[in-house]
């Protein structure tokens, strides 16, 4: 297709295709922000998990906490709640404080997918909104005609079938991008909620036998020492 012969049908589109056109590129907008923001999630999440781990498996609470401080990744935050509470608390208090971390990470993480959604569930409706108005007003072109003395011809129609088509066509094919766009993303953010979820267990389960003095085994060599 030449420019030209897109150029003529988003003459023919009017204010209908240029709606549809502006969701595409809102949804396009979303999609670009939210892999930007999910980017290397997985890959960093995992890397700090297995650096806290670690820590806590050699009983150094403080390295692990400083691990986490230091850390960029989205579940960074799951893990500074869980130290944070450990001072205070244990049991099924502190599992639960992690856990509601981790969804409103999850919540975080999904922001803007309803645009995508939305577009997906509404250019069709657009769409067909402006195959409506194309044929309407078709007949009354028609009808104009014919009161004139025409013969009511298919030039008189031609136009807003036209508009008819080219907003029908578009609708349909931005739906189908929003679509594919949420289901993807949907797809990828099942995945990362079950990864932090089993992280965050994984975390908890150390977390509780870690000193919650912070010092871990600095503390154990010092005890060994004055004894």
């Amino acid at each position: 297709m030449s420019i030209d012969e897109l150029l003529h049908y988003l003459k023919l589109g009017g204010v209908t295709l240029s709606l549809i056109l502006a969701a595409s590129v809102l949804a396009l907008v979303v999609a670009f922000e939210r892999l930007f923001a999910l980017w290397g999630a997985l890959g960093k999440a995992r890397e700090l998990s297995a650096n806290v781990e670690k820590h806590l498996l050699k009983g150094d609470a403080s390295a692990a906490r400083a691990s986490v401080d230091r850390s960029t990744a989205l579940a960074a935050e799951i893990f500074r709640v869980g130290f944070e509470r450990a001072a205070k608390t244990t049991g099924p208090r502190l599992e639960a404080a992690v856990d509601r971390e981790r969804q409103h990470l999850a919540l975080r993480m999904r922001r803007g997918l309803w645009v995508l959604a939305t577009i997906g569930a509404t250019t069709p409706f657009v769409g067909l909104f402006g195959t409506v108005a194309g044929i309407m007003r078709s007949f009354k072109e028609l009808g104009l005609d014919v009161e004139a003395g025409g013969t009511g011809g298919s030039a008189a129609v031609m136009s807003g079938i036209s508009e008819a088509l080219v907003a029908t066509a578009a609708g349909i094919v931005v739906a189908v991008e929003a679509v594919v766009l949420y289901n993807v993303f949907q797809a990828r953010l099942s995945r990362l909620n079950v990864e932090f979820k089993l992280m965050a267990e994984s975390f908890v389960e150390l977390l509780r036998d870690a000193p919650k003095d912070g010092k871990g085994t600095e503390s154990n060599g010092d005890a060994g020492n004055a004894g």
